[in-house]
């Protein structure tokens, strides 16, 4: 059959929740258009139900990847770079028609995004010399402090970057031993559902990432609410939604990640993505424990270690 003939096969977008690929619970999706106006496909549009799904595939996956090695999580982190790098033209496609860039900044972008995948992966079993270390105390004790994952984290991704920004909140989360419940880029949300599959064939367990699309608001306020959500990344929320969040989240306590905007009416232009990242996010979502441990005596000396 020749081509002019056959009809297009259109791709069908879906959630990514618990290593599944679930539609909306709602049934509902809502049109994806380029930055002209045409349309490009139907996404998801989930609902609070979805929301609370994501965080019972977060919490559950919680303990498997917080309690694997952080070279492990960095030998998974870098597995993933390498299926983003296969797929690196789906993605130019996709952040070319998202963000109205042309095909040569979209490739630039997608190389940057996949380069800082592979900067953190790099970080997993590192950031503990940087974040923890021995203290001196007057006293025959060890004092020993070291980070551990604060636990499941809700991310809303930049607005405006749907691909380098998505990946530049994503993986420091994960790299050092969260989950993350990710709510994409409502207007580019279509490189955010296409991570999903590429974490779905990676090793990365399901539910250690989650993507949500839809209405930033409408998921992003469950999530602040939730009891069993630890931390929240407000990056993608504008100036006002973010206040409202952060309310919404001190219920619990939980640990909140608000970047000051340049922009007061869109908190996601605040960062240039393109820029080192440092290791502000790595750090942003770990608790420190410290444990004392009495010193010893050696011999007949009295040495002690």
């Amino acid at each position: 059959m020749s081509d002019h003939n056959r009809l297009g096969v259109f791709k069908t977008y879906k959630l990514y929740v618990g290593g599944k690929f679930p539609r909306s619970e709602s049934g509902r999706v809502y049109e994806v258009t380029d930055s002209k106006g045409q349309w490009l496909a139907n996404a998801p549009k989930s609902s609070r139900k979805d929301a609370r799904d994501a965080v019972v595939a977060a919490r559950k996956a919680f303990g498997g990847w917080s309690g694997a090695t952080a070279y492990n999580r960095g030998q998974v982190l870098y597995r993933v770079a390498e299926m983003l790098e296969g797929r690196k033209e789906q993605f130019v496609r996709e952040v070319a028609a998202s963000e109205g860039l042309s095909k040569s900044k979209a490739a630039a972008a997608v190389d940057a995004a996949i380069d800082r995948w592979v900067w953190y992966a790099g970080w997993t079993d590192k950031i503990g010399q940087i974040a923890g270390g021995a203290n001196p105390v007057a006293g025959p004790f060890f004092n020993l402090s070291t980070p551990e994952p604060t636990g499941v984290v809700a991310v809303l991704a930049p607005q405006k970057s749907s691909f380098l920004g998505l990946v530049s909140v994503i993986a420091p989360v994960i790299a050092t031993g969260n989950t993350a419940v990710v709510i994409a880029s409502a207007d580019a949300p279509l490189p955010a559902l296409s991570l999903g599959e590429v974490l779905a064939t990676s090793d990365v367990p399901g539910g250690v990432v989650n993507i949500l699309s839809g209405v930033t608001a409408e998921i992003a306020a469950p999530l602040a609410a939730h009891q069993d959500v630890n931390a929240i990344d407000l990056t993608g929320a504008d100036a006002a939604l973010a206040k409202e969040l952060e309310i919404a989240a001190a219920d619990n306590l939980k640990r909140v990640l608000r970047p000051q905007p340049v922009d007061a009416d869109s908190a996601s232009d605040s960062e240039d993505w393109l820029a080192s990242p440092g290791t502000h996010r790595l750090t942003a979502f770990l608790e420190t424990k410290t444990v004392w441990h009495p010193t010893g005596a050696l011999g007949a000396a009295g040495s002690s270690y």
